[in-house]
C-alpha cells in the first residue's frame, strides 16, 4: 500500500497569528503563565507538507490540515483573539462535518486573554459533538481551563506535561471610579472561573462550596500540577487500565492508564 509522501517546505502556518501589542487596547483581562512573551508575533517555519497520491492525481495539504481531516485541532502558544477564532472555527467546521463523533484538542499553551479563551470554552460546550482534550507539554493558566472543558471522562496529560492554575490578572488606569469598575470585573472574571472549575473538577461526593472553596485556595497563587497530581483535581477511577483508547489519528492508539506510567509514556487520563 503506497503511503502518503511527506514534504518540508517554508509557508506561513495557519496556526502563526501575528499577535500585536495591546497596549493601545482597553484594559484586558489576561489568564497566563508567559506575560513576557506576550504581544510577540510567532515566527513562520518550517511546515511539513502531506502529499497524498488519488485516482486524480496528488493532492497536498499542510500538516494542520491533513490533521483537521482526522478531527485532530492544535492550540499551540498564547491564547488571543487570533489563536481563538482559529480554534472556533475548526470547531464549528467539523461541527457542520458531523455532529456525533468526537474532535480531539491537543493543548500546549501558557495561557492568554480570558475572553478569547471563553470563546473557545462557549464553543466547546455548545457544539453537539464530544471534544476530547489532551495536554502536552504545558497546560497553564486559561489552558488549563480548556483543558479541563473536555468531555467527561475524556480529558488527557501525557506523562511529563504540567498543568498549572492560578486567578486572572489585569490592571487599569484613570479615575479612582474606572479603575474600581474594572478591579470589580475582574472579580466577577475570577469567580466565574472558580465556578467553571468546580464545576468540570468535581470530587466524588463533594458539595459546591467545598469545591469551590478548593480552588479558591489554589487559585491564589500559581499552582503547579504534574500529571499524577491532576488526578487529584478531579474525578479518578481506583482501578488500573483501561480499553485501549483512539487519541485522535488513525494510528495513534494507546493504552490509556489512570495512576501510574509506563516507561513507554503511556497517557494518563484525568477522569473517571
Amino acid at each position: 500500500m503506497r503511503l502518503p509522501a511527506v514534504a518540508l517546505r517554508r509557508i506561513a502556518s495557519p496556526f502563526a497569528v501575528a499577535r500585536r501589542s495591546l497596549s493601545h487596547m482597553s484594559p484586558s483581562v489576561f489568564l497566563s503563565d508567559a506575560r513576557q512573551i506576550y504581544g510577540q508575533p510567532m515566527r513562520s517555519s518550517l511546515v511539513p507538507i502531506v502529499v497524498e497520491q488519488t485516482g486524480r492525481g496528488e493532492r497536498s495539504y499542510d500538516i494542520f490540515s491533513r490533521l483537521l481531516r482526522e478531527r485532530v485541532v492544535m492550540l499551540n502558544g498564547a491564547i488571543d483573539d487570533g489563536e481563538a477564532s482559529l480554534i472556533v472555527a475548526q470547531l464549528l467546521f467539523l461541527e457542520a462535518e458531523e455532529s456525533t463523533k468526537p474532535i480531539h484538542l491537543y493543548i500546549n499553551s501558557p495561557g492568554g486573554v480570558v475572553t478569547a479563551g471563553m470563546a473557545i470554552y462557549d464553543t466547546m460546550q455548545y457544539i453537539s459533538s464530544p471534544v476530547h482534550t489532551y495536554c502536552i507539554g504545558q497546560a497553564a493558566s486559561m489552558g488549563s481551563l480548556l483543558l479541563a472543558a473536555g468531555a467527561p471522562g475524556k480529558r488527557h496529560a501525557l506523562p511529563n506535561a504540567r498543568i498549572m492554575i492560578h486567578q486572572p490578572s489585569g490592571g487599569a488606569a484613570g479615575q479612582a471610579s474606572d479603575i474600581a469598575i474594572h478591579a470589580k470585573e475582574i472579580l466577577r472574571v475570577r469567580d466565574n472561573l472558580t465556578s467553571i472549575y468546580q464545576q468540570h473538577c468535581a470530587l466524588p461526593g463533594e458539595t459546591v462550596k467545598a469545591g469551590l472553596e478548593r480552588f479558591n485556595t489554589a487559585l491564589e497563587r500559581d499552582y503547579f500540577l504534574t500529571s499524577q497530581e491532576a488526578l487529584g483535581f478531579g474525578p479518578r477511577r481506583q482501578d488500573f487500565g483501561t480499553p485501549t483508547e483512539r487519541c485522535g489519528t488513525r494510528r495513534c492508539d494507546r493504552r490509556v492508564v489512570l495512576v501510574n506510567t509506563t516507561p513507554r509514556g503511556d497517557v494518563i487520563n484525568l477522569d473517571i
